[in-house]
């Protein structure tokens, strides 16, 4: 019974979550076949670069959810993925629950977070380490004129090892304003580029979009709506998102020559 339970979770939990947390984006009302893909805990020099070529070769777009801490000598991949059109997301500074860090701590490393990223492109959404939030973090958020943003598809692959399973359980629940939640970091990109070799084809086959997280939330504008997302006040959303502001973004490097 648990085991059915968290297999069909995305249909029946997470929107109920979704709901009574409006301020964290989790999925979009839509009835369009569009998915978001987020990956998490990159830049992976082993596996990022393999997770690119994927992308590209089935026509999909990705949020990179990235910890800061892991950029300095991987910029040519960030800078890469930049240009090929994916977006990126804030995961903080290093990998560890958020939810753990005293308030300050977690403004501090958002900032140091968005200023890293920042050099590389516009930076919207934050998802906080291990997914985890409160009030007083989402508030932090909020002020640094950022998003929370977490997902509706988690096939728990930070815990299976099992790439079978959980591209299953990624196509038994991906719906038309999904958000689909992997990771690329050490052997968790091992898997995932096993589970995107299953999963890209066959939302393709299904007729999915596979776009960015910003890409899917715009369908909120166009007569759909956002699943808990509540928009900041319009001066928020007009700031950088942490960090610090007029930044040039940097140039895509060498790594941008193995996409193709």
């Amino acid at each position: 019974m648990l085991a059915g339970a968290l297999w069909t979770a995305p249909r029946w939990l997470v929107p109920r979550l979704a709901a009574r947390s409006p301020r964290c984006l989790y999925l979009v009302r839509t009835r369009e076949r569009v998915v978001a893909l987020t990956l998490d805990d990159g830049p992976d020099a082993a596996h990022t670069p393999a997770i690119l070529r994927l992308l590209h070769a089935h026509g999909a777009r990705a949020t990179f959810f990235l910890i800061s801490g892991r950029v300095p000598g991987r910029e040519a991949l960030v800078a890469a993925a930049v240009a090929a059109g994916h977006e990126l997301g804030n995961h903080l500074t290093r990998d560890e629950p958020s939810i753990r860090l005293p308030l300050d701590a977690f403004t501090a490393a958002l900032r140091e977070a968005g200023t890293v990223l920042g050099r590389f492109g516009p930076v919207r959404w934050v998802r906080p380490g291990s997914g985890w939030y409160t009030r007083a973090m989402l508030d932090v958020i909020e002020r640094e004129g950022c998003r929370c943003a977490l997902g509706s598809v988690y096939p728990y692959d930070a815990h299976l090892p099992a790439a079978r399973l959980a591209a299953a359980y990624v196509l038994a629940n991906a719906r038309p304003g999904a958000v689909i939640v992997l990771h690329e970091g050490g052997d968790r990109g091992r898997r995932t580029i096993e589970v995107l070799r299953r999963v890209l084809p066959a939302l393709r086959g299904r007729g999915y979009r596979v776009v960015t997280l910003s890409e899917l939330e715009a369908l909120g504008h166009s007569g759909t709506r956002a699943l808990g997302s509540r928009l900041p006040a319009p001066a928020a959303r007009a700031r950088r998102c942490g960090g610090a502001a007029g930044e040039r973004a940097m140039e895509p490097g060498p790594a941008a020559l193995h996409l193709h």
